[in-house]
């Protein structure tokens, strides 16, 4: 329409409505893991964006109920389910699986949402999946689990895991195939998925960071610091990155911080003491964030061992925190870390390997070494919180979206 100037103005788009939005976890905090960080962020993410947030998953304790929480700053509904205690884990509590359909009726019928999104379909997200899909509500499912690791914490014999491996991959397709869209938070994970399951359209949507967040150093070095975050468990491997520890060069002084407690710490500070370099390791258990960005900040290379990770949200923060890192060459860890570029894949399992990597960034010129960082700083800004947000927010209004490329190696064309 015209203005008074006599030219065209275009009108403001309309403000499109919030939506109501329930999110259904199997695991949030106060537990510390990836997927209850990346279901923290998203939630807050969104609740800043105007969405009306609720959360279903289960108490951390045995008070459970509806209140209101705050996380990240930002308030949301917690409807908290009745727990219990899964002892063969240090801290995990479970929803009873024969309530997760009368809990998810519960909530439904309270909540009354426009979307359903489930992060797990282990429990939670199973009673969510079938009642959501019962009373036509738009259902996004997004998958942190693999069945292999749960393992770790039953008392199933070795025998037998691998055939009840098969089976928990087929019951979750039961979840999965109720949902409009799936997400998984890199291509390879998205893969893993789409062959375990026989699912197919798989979304690689990054669980992405805030990188303002975090501080980079680029001031000269004055110690030798490798830094570990993660839960402290058996698939971490991180008695690999011990007897790497053990390997090096006794003249670089290499200290060694692992931030994070599990099943596992005890083992670890005993198998430190064997090999004789207990007094170069810090376990530092769980941290508060403000001490979690001190340790990425002063630090001067980041060690991932594990074989199976997903996405890694500790190697974003690390490489937002501008350090070098030092993973191994399994699931999506290649599509963070760029060997040579912004540091070095090693060989799983083997803890020569890994010594020689960490050796190798030690031992860099200082301008060698900020290369390194600048790599990490560059890499880890395609991994944008926002963008992840948008891009949920596009799969819950049930519009078309075209999967970010994180990683180069992602834009790289499959062949003919």
């Amino acid at each position: 329409m015209p203005d008074p100037s006599g030219t065209t103005s275009t009108p403001p788009a309309p403000a499109r409505k919030p939506l109501t939005i329930l999110m259904g976890c199997d695991t949030f905090p106060p537990d510390v893991n990836g997927a209850a960080r990346f279901a923290e962020r998203l939630a807050a993410g969104l609740v800043e964006r105007g969405h009306d947030l609720h959360i279903i998953a289960p108490a951390a304790s045995r008070t459970h109920g509806t209140w209101v929480e705050e996380h990240e700053g930002q308030k949301m509904t917690a409807h908290r389910l009745r727990s219990w205690r899964w002892y063969p884990h240090d801290w995990l509590r479970f929803a009873l699986p024969w309530m997760s359909k009368a809990n998810a009726r519960r909530v439904l019928d309270e909540v009354q949402p426009d979307v359903v999104h489930f992060q797990s379909h282990i429990v939670v997200g199973r009673g969510l999946a079938y009642e959501a899909q019962k009373r036509g509500i738009r259902i996004v499912a997004t998958n942190h689990v693999m069945p292999e690791n749960i393992m770790e914490f039953t008392v199933i014999p070795k025998f037998l895991q691998k055939a009840l491996i098969a089976v928990e991959w087929r019951d979750a397709r039961k979840s999965f195939d109720r949902a409009e869209a799936v997400t998984t938070p890199t291509r390879k994970a998205a893969d893993f998925l789409e062959k375990a399951t026989g699912l197919r359209g798989v979304h690689a949507i990054s669980c992405g960071i805030d990188a303002q967040n975090y501080t980079p150093d680029f001031t000269p070095r004055t110690a030798n610091r490798i830094l570990f975050v993660g839960r402290v468990t058996g698939e971490k491997h991180i008695d690999v990155l011990l007897n790497a520890v053990k390997l090096l060069p006794a003249s670089l002084d290499a200290q060694l911080e692992i931030v994070g407690g599990g099943d596992q710490l005890k083992n670890l500070q005993a198998l430190a003491q064997s090999l004789g370099i207990a007094d170069r390791v810090n376990f530092l258990g769980y941290v508060t964030d403000e001490e979690l960005r001190a340790a990425y900040t002063r630090a001067t290379v980041f060690a991932m061992p594990s074989i199976a990770e997903l996405q890694s949200i500790a190697t974003m923060e690390a490489m937002a925190s501008a350090l070098p890192v030092v993973a191994a060459d399994a699931m999506a860890l290649p599509h963070l870390v760029h060997d040579g570029e912004n540091g070095h894949l090693f060989r799983p399992g083997d803890a020569q390997d890994l010594a020689d990597k960490l050796e190798s960034v030690l031992t860099l010129p200082q301008a060698e070494l900020d290369a390194l960082k600048n790599a990490s700083l560059r890499i880890v800004a395609s991994h944008d919180i926002q963008r992840t947000i948008s891009t949920f927010e596009s799969l819950y209004r049930g519009e078309p979206v075209a999967d970010p490329v994180t990683d180069a190696a992602d834009s790289v064309p499959a062949p003919e």
